[in-house]
């Protein structure tokens, strides 16, 4: 078991941070990596995307890893415009996908094949290059779209 940590991966805009998983993350990996890097980013630029990728050498996550990582996503809630996670890790990927109507920004799951659409789709602007992202001027109501027709 290789003692896990997290690195940078550079060439982002400066509202990305993008981070790769190696060996066995625990604890300490957070507390030393991944939330000091967050932190600081997030002081810089304000809302952040977040590409969070798995490395080809990540064996896993301790149970204080899970813990810290329910924690700064709590903590950090309304902090990101976007997330990307990239792993070839089925539980992971049905994690990410379970939790994701929870999370009140976009997040996809990118197979590590595909890590080259998950940088490009981080690192999109969806304010400027507009889509089904982009917020709408008037928003139906509950039901609103099922009420007869006022006459």
């Amino acid at each position: 078991m290789t003692k896990g940590r997290f690195t940078l991966i550079e060439g982002f805009p400066a509202d990305v941070l993008a981070l790769e998983a190696h060996g066995k993350i625990d604890h300490d990996a957070y507390v030393t990596d991944l939330i000091p890097a967050l932190e600081a980013r997030l002081k810089a630029e304000g809302r952040l995307k977040l590409l969070y990728a798995l490395g080809e050498d990540f064996e896993g996550f301790t149970a204080g890893a899970m813990f810290e990582d329910g924690k700064v996503g709590l903590l950090h809630l309304g902090d990101f415009a976007r997330i990307a996670v990239v792993s070839d890790v089925a539980w992971v990927n049905g994690g990410v996908r379970l939790f994701a109507p929870l999370i009140r920004c976009p997040v996809r799951t990118f197979p590590r094949a595909q890590i080259a659409a998950a940088k490009d789709w981080i690192s999109a602007d969806p304010e400027r290059d507009g889509g089904p992202e982009v917020a709408a001027e008037h928003k139906l109501s509950m039901l609103e779209d099922r009420e007869p027709p006022a006459s």
